[in-house]
């Protein structure tokens, strides 16, 4: 957007003092983008018509928080283009210094004295006042919005004052201690480490330790802090994930793997490591070290605005009995509970760098696809085969108790998306069941949270790799359900050795190949159409990698369809051309895809130092030169190189994005799938269907608190009690309902492979009485 200019122009070769705080005056853009994006200009961040700012609040700046000003002249702190253009005008003047006069002088004093006022004033305005952009989070509108606005159903500890327990993004005033910067400052961590801040796209942090739960920070300029309200289909998700880090995965974390020499998923090293007693400790480190507050500070000083982060349901819980093999009973090996106090850790990292989160549940009990990253490979059996109820009880019981956690007013802010399972196969389970879940799932999360925009996350839903068109239609009348699509080619089983090294410059039209061509036309114009006939939808990962190659990308031991992999699991060695093509695809996949996460923010080295996945490391990319060090820059892609597709207008639904009708199931489409459990589970015979196992509702609840590590050693710093209530951990009080367990007396076949083991034949009821 444009922006008249406000103030009288000053002498050529005025040098203004630095940093400079824009005040209605005319922002510098980006170079236009050569056409139009494969997504509608209706975005917020198109590099045409917004400005971004190199520069933000004054370093390291700590005051104290005045409530309650609602001064328009707190406006938000961006880099005056005014002063800019002075500065250029300097340059090309070459001696400006000689021209000032006594007058010049006294402007000068005033601006600076300006700037000390506003390097004050901005940040505390951002983390109390907490405005908001928009006067109605329900509006009927089309324009879909999601709001801090409080829940109508269920209640909580108030976030207190400036904390995320405000109805609407709006605080209340109060006096505390916080500490806030932009570019250039000194960031003190946890355990006494200082990095300097760098973020040239007006991004600022805030941290105050007296209320962790301030939320007024932003990653950049044209993202809205966390306290103001998120438009889809006007903001875009530039986005990033964090895998490998709370699910392991052995492309991720190679060297984990290397060390145990037949694990081959988190199961498996698991088992090892309790053999050496090894677990705790090793799996401690790895949550305490793999990303640093450090990354998650440059995840935003790149540009980005989104983290999607995937949990495992052992954050919570394990059951030390899931049934029976040939062997005996069955325990889950995985670590319980440890990783928990680590992503609160993290969410409180991404609330003071202004990230929203997608908190992505990547395992289910029984798992949910075969593959490693569901914790175990191998067998389905969630909604298939004859353990598949009783595993999507336990799934429906972690779910439910992720939700009572990130619904408080205390997480609102943070956490706007949730997705429920990741990556279910559809093809073995069947969408009658996956329908049943998903709608029995929205019955039960909407009635902790309640209905309509700001009361609780988005739910994401995987598109189940049947394609986004199938799910057109899905539950009209839901409440903010996001549809998540993870477009890759390297899993398409076909070589892709087409050459992606065929010029220097990412900006050529030659960059890259066909790679660039064949994501926006095949990714471009079916997630626009999936944005008009669904909903909103976003790819919620995605990566450089156009062919399979990388060290366990495909498994343990290791196998790929591309042949020799020696360029693509080492990219020292990688030149102009390489990085060029590897760029250029890069680009026209995030103006394909519009709203997407990146897979992955981190890649780490193998036993031999080595990053053997380079394609799948964005960090790694920002390092070396082939990935855009602004995301913005991508916009206009695919119509540069002639494929511009389908379009978007922007324009979503009202029930779509929880205003009027959000909540109201169509009944057509509701009495198909409205048995829960579902009558027909895929793999189960009708004769063994009726006699299924399934868990009763007569167990513990378990309810996910406000805990963050320890920190210790001369380093550390010290801890800060906060001021404000924290939350108990669950949002609804009137949720009251018991969790599932084991019916006394019943032998269960083991949960996770009972797809190979003896059928029951007969129900089980339990011990007599």
């Amino acid at each position: 957007m444009s922006h008249t200019d406000s103030h009288s122009d000053l002498a050529d070769d005025f040098s203004a003092p630095q940093p400079a705080f824009a005040h209605a005056s005319g922002n510098r853009h980006l170079a236009p983008s050569p056409g139009p994006s494969a997504i509608s200009a209706s975005y917020r961040d198109d590099p045409e018509a917004e400005a971004y700012a190199p520069s933000s609040p004054s370093p390291n700046n700590s005051t104290a928080l005045l409530g309650g000003s609602t001064s328009a002249a707190a406006a938000a702190p961006t880099h005056d283009a005014s002063a800019e253009k002075m500065n250029d005008n300097d340059n090309q003047n070459g001696n400006g210094t000689k021209k000032r006069n006594g007058k010049l002088i006294g402007v000068i004093a005033l601006a600076a004295l300006a700037i000390v006022i506003l390097a004050v004033v901005l940040p505390v305005y951002f983390l109390v006042v907490k405005p908001h952009r928009h006067s109605s989070a329900l509006s009927s509108s089309s324009s879909g919005s999601s709001s801090s606005s409080s829940g109508s159903s269920g209640s909580s500890s108030s976030g207190g004052a400036n904390g995320g327990g405000n109805s609407g993004g709006e605080g209340d005033g109060g006096v505390v201690a916080a500490i806030t910067g932009g570019d250039g400052s000194t960031v003190t961590t946890a355990n006494g480490t200082t990095f300097v801040y760098r973020n040239a796209f007006g991004g600022y942090w805030i941290a105050d330790p007296s209320n962790p739960f301030a939320s007024g920070a932003r990653p950049n300029s044209w993202t809205p802090a966390l306290n103001e309200t998120w438009t889809w289909g006007v903001d875009r998700v530039n986005g990033v994930n964090l895998g490998g880090w709370f699910v392991l995965e052995p492309f991720i974390t190679p060297a984990l793997f290397q060390a145990y020499p037949g694990a081959v998923d988190e199961w498996s090293l698991s088992t090892l490591m309790r053999a050496d007693n090894t677990l705790q400790t090793t799996m401690e480190a790895h949550y305490d070290g793999f990303i640093t507050e450090q990354d998650i500070a440059q995840i935003a000083g790149a540009g980005l605005n989104w983290i999607r982060v995937p949990i495992p349901f052992w954050a919570i819980s394990t059951w030390s009995d899931v049934g029976a093999d040939a062997t005996g009973t069955v325990a889950e090996p995985f670590l319980e509970g440890v990783c928990w106090k680590y992503i609160v850790r993290l969410l409180g990292w991404a609330r003071k760098y202004g990230l929203r989160v997608n908190l992505d549940l990547h395992t289910i009990p029984g798992s949910q696809n075969g593959y490693n990253h569901s914790g175990k490979i191998g067998q389905i059996n969630f909604l298939n085969g004859p353990m598949g109820i009783a595993n999507a009880q336990r799934a429906v019981d972690y779910i439910r108790v992720i939700m009572e956690f990130v619904a408080q007013e205390e997480w609102r802010d943070v956490v706007q998306m949730f997705g429920v399972v990741n990556e279910a196969r559809m093809a073995i389970i069947g969408r009658p069941a996956l329908n049943a879940f998903y709608l029995e799932l929205h019955t039960l999360l909407r009635g902790i949270t309640g209905f309509g925009a700001g009361n609780g996350p988005y739910i994401g839903v995987h598109d189940g790799f049947q394609g986004v068109a199938s799910w057109a239609g899905f539950m009209p009348g839901s409440d903010r359900i996001i549809l998540d699509t993870h477009p890759y080619f390297a899993f398409d089983g076909a070589p892709n050795n087409q050459p992606i090294a065929t010029a220097d410059d990412p900006d050529s039209v030659d960059a890259g190949g066909r790679w660039p061509a064949a994501a926006c036309s095949t990714w471009g114009a079916s997630l626009n159409t999936s944005r008009e006939q669904f909903g909103v939808t976003v790819a919620g990962e995605w990566s450089n990698g156009y062919n399979d190659c990388g060290l366990y990308l495909n498994g343990v031991p290791g196998s790929n369809h591309y042949g020799d992999c020696s360029l693509w699991e080492d990219s020292s060695s990688w030149n102009a051309s390489v990085k060029a093509g590897v760029q250029a695809f890069a680009e026209a996949s995030m103006d394909a895809l519009g709203d997407w996460f990146f897979w992955t923010w981190k890649i780490a080295p193998a036993a031999n130092g080595i990053v053997s996945s380079p394609l799948w490391s964005y960090q790694l990319g920002l390092e070396n030169g082939w990935m855009p060090t602004d995301p913005r820059t991508a916009r206009g892609k695919c119509a540069a190189i002639g494929e511009s597709g389908e379009q978007f207008a922007g324009t979503f639904s009202a029930w779509q994005t929880g205003g009027a009708g959000a909540g109201t199931v169509d009944p057509a489409w509701s009495s198909s799938y409205s048995v829960w459990p579902p009558v027909t589970i895929s793999n189960v015979d009708a004769d063994v269907r009726t006699v299924m196992p399934t868990y009763t509702a007569t167990g513990n609840v378990a309810t996910l608190t406000y805990i963050t590590p320890t920190q210790t050693g001369a380093g550390a710093t010290s801890t800060v009690t906060p001021t404000v209530s924290a939350g108990d951990g669950w949002f609804d009080k009137g949720d009251t309902a018991l969790g599932v367990t084991a019916v006394a007396g019943c032998t269960y076949p083991a949960a996770w492979e009972a797809l190979t083991l003896p059928a029951p034949t007969a129900l089980c009821t339990g011990a007599p009485a």
